[in-house]
């Protein structure tokens, strides 16, 4: 299904050198938002709404209300994706799966770890085990100090023992529960081609997707995904690597004083998302013919933005809203546009919970986006503001939903739109979009009016 949804971005970028297009959108000034699974389904907590229908949004509507909007399937259809093949596909950049790096090679890129070519980089998630082997968080409470998590990785690098001496391993935590880690093999290329232990997520040729999963879940064993000995061999380092850090997480004073503490334990790393190359495509400053920059926090999206070489401005922490806002503004003085990526709804969405969700879209109406109207001269600059995915809270997870794409300023057509919700975008006049088509349709519609 996922071959029928994603094309090669070199050959689409071949056509469009074939076809003699060169790209110049040095005129246009557009802020480009993306509110981390804002999508969501209608929810009990809600009375039967969304949370952005719920949610009382007073600057959205008035964004809304000058502009028009639509729907976007980030990936494909029947594709509930991760956020780092998500946001590749809504800045425009669409892959075959089996050119796609990985989002461990991504994330190793966004935090600086030294990757080569014939790294095995995997993203990992701290979790907490029961006596049984049984997940009880997949996220092990989420906020864990640093402190804990750099020791326990620290211990992970002392102890662990591969069974090929060559073999070595990088444990790098990032932000909350997240890892990355990179495998060594010095003078073998170790292979992408394995599957997931993190049960809640395939590997599809190094794209992460989202499985339908119960309660009951345990760490999987990582197997081949071809039947060569590169990737059996890989295969059988990462399950030393799982079956060890179990062993060594077990024992670790560190879980010993959390348990006293009566925090969650780190038993394990869930890894996924195998990659063995750094990512090859054009940049997308040349893809744009524009200055294209970005405000980013998360490792994935530092990842991303490293690789399509966007200039990235510093803005805070994740929550500091209106200092994105008026960095942002202030980038339109020297950039075409800036891609700021608001990571709050989507943390909801996974714990199941619409009613924060719902005061999250709240805040960042009333901190970002009232700020950002503040600064900015909507005559001169548009507002398009979509999401990387649908985060719904009744699944816990993401999904292939469609995610509402609002495009707005004083020069676009109007279409009646006054809010912002799933339900409206369905109506709006941009129609149902693909991911990969976001960015293009925006400067189009930006131009067209302008």
């Amino acid at each position: 299904m996922i071959a029928k949804f994603v094309a090669n971005f070199k050959g689409e970028h071949q056509v469009w050198i074939n076809q003699g297009k060169i790209m110049d959108n040095s005129d246009v000034h557009m802020i480009y938002v993306l509110l981390d699974g804002v999508g969501d389904l209608p929810h009990p907590d809600l009375d039967g709404k969304t949370p952005l229908e719920a949610a009382n949004t007073p600057i959205l509507d008035k964004i809304a209300s000058n502009g028009a909007i639509g729907e976007v399937i980030s990936v494909g259809k029947g594709i509930a994706p991760e956020s780092d093949i998500a946001v590749f596909n809504m800045l425009g950049y669409k892959f075959k799966h089996e050119d796609y790096a990985g989002r461990g090679v991504i994330e190793a890129i966004g935090i600086g770890i030294d990757f080569k070519d014939g790294d095995l980089a995997l993203r990992g998630n701290y979790s907490t085990l029961d006596d049984q082997g049984v997940i009880i968080d997949r996220r092990a409470g989420r906020h864990i100090e640093k402190e804990d998590a750099d020791g326990i990785a620290k211990e992970i690098e002392e102890k662990i023992k591969f069974s090929n001496p060559d073999t070595s391993v990088v444990v790098s935590p990032t932000i909350g529960h997240r890892v990355t880690v990179r495998i060594r093999n010095d003078g073998k290329k170790l292979s992408s081609k394995i599957t997931n232990t993190d049960p809640a997520y395939s590997n599809i040729g190094g794209m992460g997707v989202a499985k339908a999963v119960g309660d009951f879940l345990k760490i999987e064993k990582c197997l081949p995904l071809e039947d060569i000995e590169d990737a059996k061999s890989t295969a059988n380092i990462v399950n030393e690597f799982s079956e060890q850090t179990i062993n060594i997480c077990k024992e670790s004073q560190i879980n010993k004083k959390r348990e006293d503490q009566g925090k969650k334990k780190l038993s394990c790393i869930l890894l996924r998302d195998a990659g063995n190359k750094y990512p090859d495509v054009i940049p997308i400053n040349e893809k744009y013919g524009m200055n294209f920059s970005c405000i980013v926090d998360m490792p994935v999206e530092l990842g991303i933005s490293e690789v399509l070489k966007m200039k990235a401005f510093e803005a805070g922490g994740l929550t500091d809203y209106e200092e994105k806002a008026r960095v942002a503004a202030k980038a339109m003085e020297t950039q075409n546009s800036i891609y700021v990526h608001l990571k709050g709804p989507d943390e909801f969405g996974h714990d199941g919970d619409a009613i924060g969700k719902m005061k999250n879209i709240e805040e960042i109406d009333q901190r970002f986006f009232k700020t950002l109207v503040e600064n900015i001269d909507t005559n001169k600059v548009a507002i398009v503001i979509s999401a990387d995915h649908s985060t719904p809270c009744i699944n816990k997870g993401h999904s292939d939903d469609p995610v509402p794409v609002l495009v707005s300023g004083d020069f676009i057509k109007k279409d009646g739109t006054t809010r912002m919700t799933e339900a409206q975008a369905k109506k709006g006049s941009i129609g149902l979009l693909q991911g990969a088509e976001v960015v293009t349709k925006s400067l189009e519609l930006i131009k067209s009016q302008t």
